[in-house]
């Protein structure tokens, strides 16, 4: 199934100068004052529209994903400890919060979630979702589930909904990725109903074996928007700079986390091995506007040596100096 997405068109509109029919009703010094008043304003306007046009275009909006918080949790649900995230996220300066599906799943998640953000001052960027997306049978349940979700990231004022299609147990068959394809059309349908984009969240099966997971998305959905994980691009031997020189402005949303030279997580952002001053600048050649969001995580035998806000607020200044984000 085929979406074509519609182009939204932007027009700008400049101030002239008036037509000056009465000239010759006052003085010469008058008409020069009006002209170049005139001027003024039609200049001043079109900076301040030029400025609004740069800054709209420069926009990257940085926020955390509370992963590190729910990969010690009973299911790798967060929502015990919803309060401490926004809390921690607010202490390390992010500009959002995105979410995991599974926060939004109980009835009342929408009056909590808006309760917190309120108080926090923090908006919900989005959230993540995966699913076996490559299961037809699924299909039915798996919508059901994402309409719950959509319709309340809607109502507490998210904006992403960053997709994982699900591992199969086998290299995907070309009917498999038909069926991934056509829910992935119906979700990017539902998202589009919501004013939520949709974008393709990897993990490292969608891009090992020569991308051929990502690569049958795209080839049926053509249009579809990337939020690339830029590690997972790496521990699924994808040059995450080659990847971003590829896809350009399809890339929407990022996900970002560092490790050391010998491949584990690092406990923050800035201290690992990734070469991150290379990646931002490949990030600006492609003039990037949209999500960079924070999602750390560690060895399941790590033992931290400072609180999570600490990292993430270590994580949130490493992105300003070397991104300039």
């Amino acid at each position: 199934m085929m979406r074509k997405r519609a182009n939204l068109d932007h027009q700008f509109q400049s101030n002239g100068l008036q037509d000056l029919h009465t000239a010759d009703s006052i003085s010469r010094r008058g008409f020069l004052i009006s002209a170049c008043s005139s001027l003024c304003l039609s200049a001043n306007a079109l900076s301040a529209s030029t400025r609004s046009l740069q800054s709209e275009r420069k926009s990257v909006v940085v926020g955390a994903h509370p992963w590190v918080y729910a990969a010690t949790l009973p299911n790798y649900d967060p929502t015990p400890v919803l309060s401490q995230i926004f809390s921690d996220m607010s202490y390390a300066g992010m500009d959002g919060v995105e979410l995991m599906d599974s926060v939004l799943k109980p009835d009342d998640s929408v009056g909590k979630v808006k309760e917190l953000s309120d108080r926090y001052q923090l908006p919900v960027i989005g959230t993540s979702f995966g699913a076996d997306m490559w299961d037809r049978a699924s299909h039915p349940a798996i919508l059901r589930e994402a309409t719950v979700v959509v319709t309340r990231l809607a109502e507490v004022g998210g904006k992403t909904f960053g997709t994982s299609v699900g591992a199969a147990p086998h290299r995907k068959t070309g009917e498999q990725l038909d069926a991934q394809a056509d829910l992935l059309s119906e979700l990017i349908a539902l998202c589009e109903v919501h004013g939520i984009e949709l974008n393709l969240h990897n993990h490292t099966y969608e891009v090992e074996d020569g991308m051929h997971d990502l690569k049958g998305t795209l080839k049926r959905i053509p249009e579809a928007k990337l939020g690339p994980d830029l590690n997972w691009l790496i521990r699924g031997g994808v040059d995450p700079v080659e990847f971003i020189r590829r896809f350009g402005r399809r890339i929407v949303f990022l996900h970002i986390r560092d490790q050391n030279a010998d491949g584990t997580w690092s406990e923050a952002l800035g201290e690992g091995a990734t070469d991150f001053k290379t990646i931002g600048k490949e990030l600006e050649a492609i003039d990037f506007s949209g999500y960079v969001v924070i999602e750390l995580a560690h060895e399941s035998d790590f033992q931290p040596t400072r609180p999570l806000r600490e990292s993430l607020k270590i994580s949130r200044e490493y992105v300003r100096e070397v991104l300039g984000y």
